[in-house]
Parts: C-alpha cells; structure tokens; sequence
C-alpha cells in the first residue's frame, strides 16, 4: 500500500478514544489559540459576503412518491394511482397533484426533472449513488467516496484563502447518516447546525463572540498545538497537523467573528419573512438556509425529517410504517410552503444567478401501491395490525426539482412511462446530478481528480455529464 499524499489533506485520524473524543467537542475545543493568532485571523477576514456560486440542497430522507408530487399519471389504473387530484401550474402541460398549489403558483421558476435515475435500492447505497457516484448498489456502512458537498468544500479551499468568516459548508440538520467525507478527511464536513430552528430557545453555540475580555481571556490560555504535543506522537503528522491548523482557523473565526452570530440570527429577519416561510421546523431550517448563503456560504444542506413527517420521521412510506397517503397530506402543506418560499425568496432577493437550489430524494416510491399491516400509531399511521397503504423504494424513475443557478426555468424534463416505473426520456443518473452541481459551483468536474487513502487519482464524476436543461 502506497504512503497517502500528504498534500491531500485527507481524513484526520486518531489513534486514541482520548483523542477523538477531544476533537469532537466542537468549537469550545479550540477556544485556546494565542491572542496575536486571533488578531491576525481576525485582521485577514473580510467583512462583505462571498460572490463565489452556492448549492442550497434540501433533502428528502426516505424518497418523495413521484406519483404523488411532480409526477401524476391519472390514467396509470386503482393498483398505481394515488387518491389525490392533479392541479394545473404555471406552466402550460406541467401538473402537479392538489398537495402542491404553492409550488404550482410558482413553476414558472422552477425546472421538474422526472427521469431521475439511479440503481440501488437500498437508503445507504441509495444515498451514496447520488450524492458521491459509487456506482455499488450494496448498503455499506460507511460510504467509499466522499460526498459532493464535501468535494466541493474541499476544492473550493483549494482557491485560496477564504474572504469570509462563515465557514464555506454548512449542514442544518444535515443528510450525514449515509454520507461523509470518505478519504477528505473531517476538516472538510460541515458546520453543523441541530435542532429546531423554529423552537424559542433556539440558538447556535459558540459563535459571534463579542466580549473583548473574553478575546483576551482565551489568548492567556495554552494554544493548542501545545496541547496536542501532549499526545502520542503517532499523531503528529504533517498531514494530520495541516488539517487542524483549518479547523482552528474556522472555528476561531465562528468564535471571534461578530459577524458569524448575525448571519445566523433568525430573529433579525422580519416577522412576516417568517411566516411566509411556515413557522416550523422546515420553514425556518430553509429560511435559515437562503440567509446562509446570502451572507456567503457556499455548501449548505438541510434534511426534511423529523415530526413533521409523520410516524416514523422520513419519507420512508413503506405501509408498515405509514399510511402514504396520509404521509404525504400530513407533510405536504409544511413542504409545499416552505419550498416556494424558499425559492421565492431567492428569486425576489437578487439570488437565482448565484444560488442554485435543488430539492430530491435518494429515490422514488413504487408506482404500485403495496398494502400492509401497521407497525405502529402515530401521525400518518394507523394502529397496529391495520392494513395500509404504503409504497416501497424505487430507483429506476423518479423526480428532483432545480431553481435558480441562472438556469432557464418553468419546463420539465424528461419523463417517466405510463405507469412512472421506468425514466424513458432525458433520462438522467447520479453523474450527471453531480456534474450539474459541480458545474453550477464552477468545478471542472470532467478533469478534476483527488487522491484516495492509497494516494490514487479519483475522479469527482467519472460518468456523467452536466444536464443541459439545467445549467446557465
């Protein structure tokens, strides 16, 4: 086995549960850089918001039913068709079904791709085919490849210093069960944003630091290289030590940055923003997110999970967990206002050239309805024992809609069959999905490669083209 490219700066490893568990306090962790290593950090941000592109991805855990959204076949027959009436949209011979009238107001600033596909069944490798590319359609537990918000993390610091106080990658409540950085390396994951940002007591820990006696206080204590000279030397590579010196430099920035605190502020937004958004968890995570970009990040995911799902808290409506009908009723005014708002919102703030947002799943749901005991009551479900609706994974048609990022919208593209089984037209897999967003963020995904653990050359996208509906 060949020595890892040290310029690389891939995963950062550790020998000890000591040591992780040090690192994984979070920010709090590195609050013990000298003062002039603050001032100097301090000194070379800049204070106006980055111009370069960004990605806002909103992520349906568990797969959205086509049929029940964006892809209706009204004639496909009872064992496939779903209870739900097909509204028109803004765009002639474009409907969707009744639980997407505020989208369907707005289509004409949004792109529906129906011919989504991609070939595991599976939530892991399902996952892992469409935000990394591996190709496996076995579930792993730890994905192979890193994923394309931590690829484009990595590349885009490869341009230089970042002019920018807010970290370049940002997940709120992001999509990280199945997906990571792979041999990138825990540098290059996201800030992390949990919890509800709707709750009263919500708020974002050890940011925007504005004491000054507080400033001084942590440039009295040990730095934290003096610290980590402490640990078995094993650890202390050029490689692993470069990686730290960026999550100090990002973490003292969040601490010390007035700024940081402000762009993560909900509560300087107007009230009726606020409302328009949909005064919920989903309202205020997107809400959040277009604000994010706004003031300069680059990268940043959010996952539509939780209780506003339903019983189980994805979108997984196999009948044993929900009744997918209710599922969808249950979940669908929340989604669908929060969705326009934020494209909406992107749109009326002078955005849609910058930011490109995408919604999607890892897959569909199967066009025939499967019937089932429930597992379980709860929202959406039935008690136990009762026979419900539900559908199961389907990868082999389904749909994602794309705004902004300059593209020309109100159109769909491509199509399933009759029934939504299978992609027939402009069908479109996980390379051309990835090579849409790369381009979009200005990466040159056809030529660029990144060094794996064995020090071999990786292509980001080594099949798969940008998809031409979908790019400026």
């Amino acid at each position: 086995m060949s020595t890892p490219d040290r310029a690389c700066r891939g995963p950062v490893r550790f020998g000890a549960t000591g040591r992780r568990a040090f690192l994984q306090t979070g920010l709090a962790g590195f609050a013990s850089l000298s003062l002039p290593g603050i001032l100097k950090l301090r000194a070379q941000t800049a204070t106006l918001p980055s111009e370069r592109k960004a990605v806002i991805m909103v992520w349906q855990p568990g797969g959205l039913s086509h049929l029940d959204s964006y892809d209706p076949k009204p004639d496909s027959g009872s064992e496939y068709r779903g209870p739900f009436n097909l509204i028109p949209t803004k765009v002639p011979g474009l409907q969707f079904t009744e639980l997407m009238p505020r989208q369907a107001a707005i289509a004409d600033k949004l792109v529906v791709l129906r011919s989504m596909r991609q070939t595991a069944g599976g939530h892991p490798a399902g996952s892992m085919q469409l935000l990394s590319g591996d190709p496996d359609t076995r579930d792993k537990p730890k994905p192979k490849y890193p994923d394309w918000m931590t690829v484009s993390n990595y590349l885009l610091a490869q341009r230089g210093p970042r002019r920018n106080p807010l970290p370049a990658y940002v997940g709120i409540n992001p999509p990280l069960e199945y997906n990571g950085p792979a041999y990138l390396g825990d540098t290059y994951s996201p800030f992390v944003v949990s919890g509800d940002p709707n709750a009263p007591s919500f708020s974002v820990p050890n940011i925007g630091l504005t004491d000054a006696d507080e400033v001084h206080r942590l440039g009295r204590r040990t730095t934290l290289r003096q610290r980590l000279d402490t640990l078995d030397r094993s650890f202390d590579q050029a490689r692993d030590l470069a990686a730290l010196d960026e999550f100090e430099a990002q973490a003292l920035t969040l601490l010390t940055n007035p700024q940081t605190k402000t762009a993560f502020d909900l509560t300087r937004e107007d009230a009726r923003t606020r409302d328009r958004y949909g005064r919920n968890a989903w309202g205020q995570q997107l809400l959040l997110a277009r604000r994010l970009v706004e003031a300069g990040v680059d990268v940043l995911t959010t996952s539509l999970s939780g209780p506003l799902c339903g019983r189980v808290q994805n979108w997984d409506d196999h009948a044993v967990n929900m009744h997918v009908f209710d599922a969808m009723r249950f979940r669908s005014g929340a989604y669908d206002q929060a969705v326009s708002a934020l494209i909406e919102d992107v749109y009326q703030r002078g955005l849609d050239k910058r930011v490109l947002v995408v919604v999607t799943g890892e897959f569909g749901r199967t066009p025939k309805i499967s019937y089932a005991a429930s597992t379980g009551a709860g929202d959406a479900s039935a008690p136990a024992g009762t026979t419900q609706p539900g559908r199961d994974h389907w990868p082999r048609g389904f749909s994602n809609i794309w705004a902004g990022g300059g593209i020309p919208t109100g159109r769909f593209v491509g199509a399933t069959d009759k029934r939504g089984e299978d992609a027939i037209d402009r069908v479109s897999g996980p390379g051309d999905f990835l090579a849409t967003i790369y381009h979009h963020l200005g990466i040159d995904y056809a030529r660029t490669f990144i060094k794996d653990f064995n020090g071999r050359p990786t292509a980001i996208v080594d099949h798969g083209r940008a998809i031409p509906e979908l790019i400026s």
